[in-house]
């Protein structure tokens, strides 16, 4: 069963809403873990604070996928609550979890039913692709496939200036013009709830940009049409 628990940014000064994100899944074990994947990160990883915001509830388990084996990030996995997938370069993340072969684990586990927590990086990983991130490809990755968790993509940090909304949205057509899914638009404070049931918007004000269609705005609470 997946559990997705998706966002555009972390909150408003801190990671409150993650941690919250977190809690049903990690109260639910004795010593509760949370498996931290930080891979998107350029130079700083931010474990000292992700430790600080989660001290009270989880053990914090630092997953290096590009220093661990493979068995040592499952061990961790197997062991945690849940996985958190935090904020960066979406290329280089979506980069260092396929030259590891890390990305069919994480998959794996999550359809088997690992919840993940993620934001911005960690959320344009969920869909098929990362081609909607508006990052820059600093790595000249050429691993492009997302983990495929939800038929939608997703594109992060929607700007508040109607001007800018519009050129947002005539970059975004121009991945319909080779591809058909939908897009789901997220601002910063919004956040998508994913199931095998349904897909729905739990805060915040999102869009859904259809192909051919002008983005239309998703009501909270109300699931998504089925893909």
């Amino acid at each position: 069963m997946i559990q997705l628990h998706l966002f555009s940014s972390p909150g408003e000064g801190d990671v409150s809403a993650i941690i919250e994100a977190c809690r049903p899944y990690l109260i639910q074990q004795s010593q509760p873990v949370l498996a931290y994947l930080p891979a998107a990160a350029v130079g700083y990883n931010w474990l000292d604070y992700t430790q600080k915001a989660f001290k009270d509830l989880a053990e914090i388990a630092l997953i290096d996928v590009e220093t661990m084996t493979l068995a040592a990030v499952e061990a961790i996995l197997d062991r945690s609550g849940v996985l958190y997938i935090s904020g960066g370069n979406t290329f280089l993340l979506n980069h260092r979890l396929h030259t590891t072969g890390a990305i069919e684990l994480i998959q794996r586990k999550v359809r088997s039913g690992l919840p993940l927590v993620g934001f911005s990086a960690g959320t344009i990983l969920c869909g098929p692709n990362i081609l909607t991130s508006s990052d820059m490809n600093i790595c000249a990755t050429s691993h492009f496939a997302g983990l495929g968790l939800t038929p939608y993509n997703f594109d992060c940090h929607y700007p508040e200036e109607e001007t800018l909304r519009a050129m947002c949205d005539e970059w975004l057509v121009g991945y319909h013009v080779f591809h058909h899914n939908p897009i789901i638009i997220l601002a910063d404070g919004d956040y998508i709830r994913v199931t095998d049931q349904a897909t729905v918007l739990a805060r915040g004000n999102a869009w859904l940009l259809a192909k051919g269609q002008p983005r239309q705005k998703i009501a909270t609470g109300e699931p998504l049409p089925t893909l």
